[in-house]
């Protein structure tokens, strides 16, 4: 049988991210596994006017960072409960952020929240849930923002 310990749910502090929590409870329940909620900051890009310039990106704001911080142990509380959990913040690309604390953590499963985005929307905003899925160490669960028309929900 497949062991599953720790489970790392990434989140934008959306409903549909929320949705995905949910999936992730409900397989914590059932594996009597640790969930790892996350939410990584991105640091904005500023414009140069010089191609190939470097610009300094200022550190999160830690007023900012502790935000978040409570936004995420709010989240935990509402969606997972007594569940065996801890709240994360990073900062940097989501893809390399997400795949890295997966390393790090020793995770079994991550299950992200996915637009389903295609043609030019996709080619356009990327899709970090593709991205966790090629580079992740572990299975990717992707749930789609239909899903819960489809379990009943």
């Amino acid at each position: 049988m497949i062991k599953i310990r720790k489970i790392l749910t990434p989140t934008d502090f959306s409903q549909h991210s929320k949705e995905a929590l949910r999936y992730a409870a409900e397989l914590a329940k059932v594996h009597d596994a640790e969930i790892i909620l996350v939410h990584v900051m991105e640091p904005p890009i500023y414009p140069t006017m010089f191609e190939g310039a470097a610009v300094a990106v200022p550190p999160l704001d830690e007023s900012f960072r502790k935000q978040l911080q409570e936004h995420l142990e709010t989240m935990r509380r509402e969606e997972i409960g007594d569940l065996r959990s801890k709240v994360v913040v990073r900062e940097g690309s989501p893809t390399n952020e997400l795949v890295e604390l997966a390393h790090e953590e020793d995770v079994d499963l991550i299950v992200i929240a996915t637009h389903g985005y295609t043609g030019l929307k996709h080619m356009l905003l990327g899709s970090t849930a593709e991205k966790i899925v090629r580079n992740a160490p572990c299975p990717v669960l992707t749930v789609r923002e239909k899903a819960k028309n489809l379990c009943g929900q």
